[in-house]
C-alpha cells in the first residue's frame, strides 16, 4: 500500500486533490495531510476518518511514497527537497520547479509526449489546467488537418488564485452593491463586474505571471509538434472554472464532421447543441473539457469544408489540475520499487 503526503492540504487545488485521489486506484493509499502554520492541527477528513493536518518539517516526508505539492509557491520551494531526500517522488502542481533541471512538465492524457520521466527525474509538475486544455484541442484538431495556427484568450476565475483571492472578489461584489469601499489587499483592482488583462501594482497575484507558465507549459507538452500559440490572459469576475476562446487556422480545409470526430474522444466533452453551450457553469464538477465548434463562415456563407474555426471550452480548473496530477502519479508508479530487497 502506498503512503501519499499532501503538503498545503487546506488549499483549494489541495482539497480537490484529496477527493481526486479517493476516486482514484490510489484511493486504497494511506493519506497524510501536511500544512504550515496556521493550519496545522485542525482536524480534516479523510474517506470516513477523521484526520490532524500536521505540520511541515523536515521528518514530514520520511516513509512517502509520493509528495504532492498544492500549496503556494514558495511552500514548494522550501519543502521540496526535504521530500526527495526521504526518497519520496515529487509532484508540484504549484508550478514552482517548472524551471528547475531536470525537472518534467507531465499531461499523461496526450497521446504521445516528448519526454518521459525516469529514474534520474527528480520531479514532476502536472501541467497547467489551462495548458493541458489547450494542448488536448489542438492535438485532437491535428488529427484533422495540421494547425497552422492558433490564438487563444483564456478567462481566469478567481479560484486559480487562491482561496484568498476567492473571498476579496467576494467581499468587493458585497461592498459594491452596498455602496462601500472595496478591499485591494490581493488585486489591487476592482475585479468584481469587471474583465481585466492585469491587475494593480501593488496586487500579490500577476496575471503575466500566469500566462508565462501556460506557455511554458503548452511547450513542454507540445514539444514541437504544435504551432506556437499566441496566448493572453483575462482576470474574468467568476468564483470558479476557466473558459478559453480559441481561433484555429488549418493547413488545409476539412469536413466539420471530421473535426467534430476529431474532438470527439475521452477527457473531451464535444457540445453540438447552442442552448448547452460550455460556460464555467457547466464545467463546474465536471471532469471532461467541455468544446463548441464555431466554423469561421467566409464571406458569412456556411460550407461543408472549412480551414479556419473558433473554438469556446470550458473547465473545472481544479478538478482538471488535480485530475491530471493523480495520473502523472499513476504514470510514475513504474518507478517506484517493489517488494522487499533480499
Amino acid at each position: 500500500m502506498y503512503k501519499i503526503a499532501i503538503a498545503g492540504a487546506s488549499t483549494l487545488l489541495g482539497r480537490e486533490l484529496k477527493e481526486a485521489l479517493s476516486e482514484s486506484p490510489l484511493a486504497a493509499a494511506a493519506l497524510v495531510l501536511l500544512d504550515d502554520d496556521p493550519v496545522h492541527g485542525q482536524l480534516d477528513q479523510v474517506g470516513d476518518e477523521v484526520t490532524i493536518v500536521q505540520a511541515i518539517d523536515a521528518d514530514a516526508f520520511e516513509r512517502m511514497d509520493f509528495t504532492f505539492f498544492a500549496g503556494p509557491e514558495d511552500l514548494t520551494r522550501k519543502h521540496w527537497r526535504h521530500a526527495l531526500r526521504a526518497g519520496s517522488t515529487v509532484l508540484d502542481l504549484s508550478g514552482a520547479l517548472d524551471q528547475e533541471t531536470g525537472v518534467l512538465v507531465r499531461a499523461p492524457w496526450l497521446g504521445s509526449e516528448a519526454v518521459t520521466a525516469d529514474l534520474f527525474t527528480p520531479a514532476v509538475v502536472p501541467a497547467d489546467p489551462a495548458a493541458l486544455a489547450l494542448a488536448l484541442i489542438l492535438e485532437r484538431l491535428q488529427q484533422a488537418a495540421p494547425v497552422r495556427f492558433a490564438a487563444a484568450t483564456v478567462l481566469e476565475p478567481a479560484s486559480e488564485f487562491g482561496r484568498a483571492a476567492m473571498d476579496e472578489l467576494h467581499q468587493q461584489t458585497v461592498n459594491l452593491l452596498s455602496f462601500q469601499a472595496m478591499p485591494r489587499l490581493i488585486y489591487d483592482a476592482q475585479v468584481a463586474y469587471n474583465l481585466l488583462s492585469g491587475l494593480g501594482e501593488t496586487a500579490t497575484i500577476r496575471l503575466s505571471a500566469a500566462e508565462a507558465r501556460i506557455r511554458r507549459h503548452y511547450d513542454a507538452l507540445a514539444g514541437g509538434r504544435w504551432p506556437a500559440l499566441a496566448l493572453q490572459v483575462i482576470h474574468a469576475p467568476v468564483f470558479h472554472g476557466q473558459t478559453y476562446s480559441i481561433a484555429v487556422e488549418l493547413e488545409r480545409a476539412v469536413d466539420i464532421s471530421a473535426l467534430e470526430e476529431a474532438l470527439s474522444g475521452e477527457h473531451v466533452d464535444l457540445v453540438l447543441e447552442d442552448t448547452d453551450s460550455p460556460s464555467n457553469l457547466a464545467a463546474t464538477g465536471q471532469n471532461d473539457v467541455l468544446v463548441r465548434l464555431r466554423p469561421e463562415a467566409p464571406g458569412g456563407r456556411l460550407t461543408e469544408k472549412i480551414s479556419r474555426l473558433w473554438i469556446w471550452a470550458a473547465a473545472d480548473n481544479l478538478r482538471l489540475h488535480a485530475q491530471n496530477a493523480v495520473e502523472c502519479a499513476l504514470d510514475l508508479r513504474r518507478l517506484r520499487p517493489q517488494g522487499t530487497v533480499q
